[in-house]
């Protein structure tokens, strides 16, 4: 029997059980780039229009960090690949990361791995047809995404290089789930080190983006590789296959640390626990337990979120320089260097914000994944009620992300108000925490989902998007008042403002209130897995 034994059937079965998972994320990744060319051609449809679009937007160093670096905003395509480059890249990885860990590492923890060793199937075989139904995912996402692009009126060579760099995106990822797979201890464990790994990559992308670093820092970054393939403006297909050759790379070093770990177990193996209960004895110290390492990764990422953007805060002064709009915005007295400059640190607290939510979406919808797993049934037979259940887990929810933003936040300030006397650490940190409700609104619309109809959980997510997309790139196709308001954050008031708008926070407080009334009234009454 050879080590790849049973790889093909196995194949096939993986391919019928994951296609409704998969088939969302390729839709909504080619829905991002098909969606910018056709808002481009109806907000913006006069040549003074697109001009102006590229004046305002093309230096502004928030939306760098977050997109990428606008090289020509006057066209459908160049404003397709500013717009779902990045994003569209980093979704891709985050795509292949769960499809590898899923059917790899998630099948030991659950048994099935077992059940399938038991018959005719290599070592090998797992992984090898993990990576293999991650490799579809790629090419089903780049043939959708062009496809569906160049349907809705995009050319076809920057289509077709913007949706390769998709898949290029979803290969490099994951080869480093394959890796990711081998070191955790077990399947949380690994998905959280390759998001983590994500994530890093996209950080330091959006930084040397922001800062106009020099041109070779991006070759620091996978994702910087990629966006030098520049679709609509060169077209440049070389990076691709730099990202082919890490891809087969790191698929050679996953298969061999897999071939050297114990079934079961990871390479980093995880401490022993405690000989008695301790502070886990009660259903709020267990709670904490069960996120503590999660939420300890989270605030030193927040913490190095606050250095990384408080130091690019300082370099505005050079974009204002070489920004020939911002000189221009600042000319006209429409607002001031140290204003423009708190304005961009309010962006990136939005971003921040965001960020932050994730994390507590992620507490809030463990419960359900601890219901899933018949873990809560137990607990609830005995004394413990069912509303001191669900609020262990909703005060870590909650406190996480705004433990958070104030890290970050005051991290920040400090570093921003060290390099510029213009800034005051202190109006930083108080902007971090008036954000603090927003983002509770988010987490409280989870704890709704999960508390009252947990099959729509999903909608978790959804909140998270709707939220990014109206809050920044909202105001960019000119929505309505309304929709903007949609999103919480747009009612975070400016404390430096001279009449800031506190009865938005009191909304949002109450608005947040509400959520977790649901969420406790709907787990009372709704039945326990």
């Amino acid at each position: 029997m050879t080590a790849f034994t049973g790889a093909r059937p196995l194949l096939r079965v993986a391919l019928r059980q994951n296609a409704r998972a998969i088939a969302p994320w390729v839709m909504l990744i080619s829905a991002l780039s098909a969606s910018s060319i056709l808002a481009y051609a109806w907000i913006f449809p006069d040549a003074s229009d697109r001009a102006e679009l590229a004046h305002s937007l093309g230096g502004n160093p928030a939306l760098a960090l977050i997109f990428g670096p606008a090289r020509d905003l006057t066209t459908p395509d160049g404003f397709n690949a500013w717009r779902a480059g990045a994003l569209g890249a980093f979704f891709a990885g985050l795509m292949e990361i769960f499809i590898v860990i899923r059917n790899s590492r998630a099948d030991e923890d659950s048994g099935q791995a077992e059940l399938l060793a038991s018959g005719v199937l290599g070592r090998q075989a797992r992984l090898a047809v993990a990576v293999l139904l991650a490799a579809v995912a790629a090419a089903a996402l780049g043939m959708v995404s062009f496809a569906l692009t160049v349907a809705c009126g995009g050319a076809a060579l920057p289509s077709l290089t913007l949706s390769a760099t998709f898949t290029a995106s979803a290969l490099v990822f994951a080869g480093v789930a394959a890796i990711c797979a081998q070191l955790g201890s077990d399947a949380r464990t690994a998905d959280s080190l390759a998001v983590a790994v994500l994530g890093v990559c996209y950080v330091i992308r959006g930084y040397l983006d922001s800062s106009e670093a020099p041109g070779w820092t991006s070759w620091t970054t996978p994702l910087g590789w990629l966006s030098r393939t520049r679709p609509a403006t060169d077209d440049n297909p070389w990076p691709l296959l730099a990202a082919l050759a890490l891809t087969i790379a790191l698929v050679l070093a996953g298969s061999a640390l897999h071939s050297r770990r114990d079934y079961g177990l990871g390479l980093i193996a995880p401490r022993r626990g405690p000989a008695r209960g301790g502070a886990t004895a009660n259903v709020w110290g267990l709670a904490f337990r069960l996120h503590r390492g999660t939420l300890a990764a989270w605030l030193v990422a927040f913490a190095s979120l606050g250095l990384i953007f408080g130091n690019l805060a300082t370099s505005l002064g050079d974009v204002l320089r070489d920004n020939p709009a911002l000189a221009g915005t600042l000319a006209a007295g429409a607002t001031d260097p140290a204003g423009l400059t708190f304005a961009f640190l309010i962006t990136i607290l939005n971003l921040v914000g965001i960020i932050a939510a994730v994390a507590g979406v992620q507490v809030a919808l463990r419960i359900h994944a601890e219901e899933v797993d018949y873990r809560v049934e137990p607990l609830l037979a005995g004394a413990l009620r069912r509303h001191v259940y669900l609020a262990s887990n909703a005060v870590v929810a909650l406190a996480a992300p705004a433990v958070a933003l104030a890290v970050a936040g005051t991290a920040l300030g400090l570093v921003a108000a060290a390099q510029k006397d213009t800034i005051a650490a202190g109006d930083v940190a108080t902007q971090a925490l008036v954000t603090i409700p927003a983002v509770w609104t988010l987490v409280a619309l989870a704890l709704a989902a999960v508390g009252a109809v947990p099959s729509r959980r999903l909608v978790a997510w959804l909140g998270i998007v709707a939220t990014f997309g109206l809050t920044l790139l909202g105001p960019t196709f000119n929505l309505p008042g309304w929709a903007l308001g949609i999103s919480p954050l747009r009612h975070v008031p400016n404390v430096t403002a001279a009449a800031p708008d506190w009865p938005g926070l009191a909304w949002l407080t109450g608005v947040a209130a509400l959520f977790l009334v649901v969420a406790f009234t709907g787990f009372r009454r709704r039945d326990i897995v």
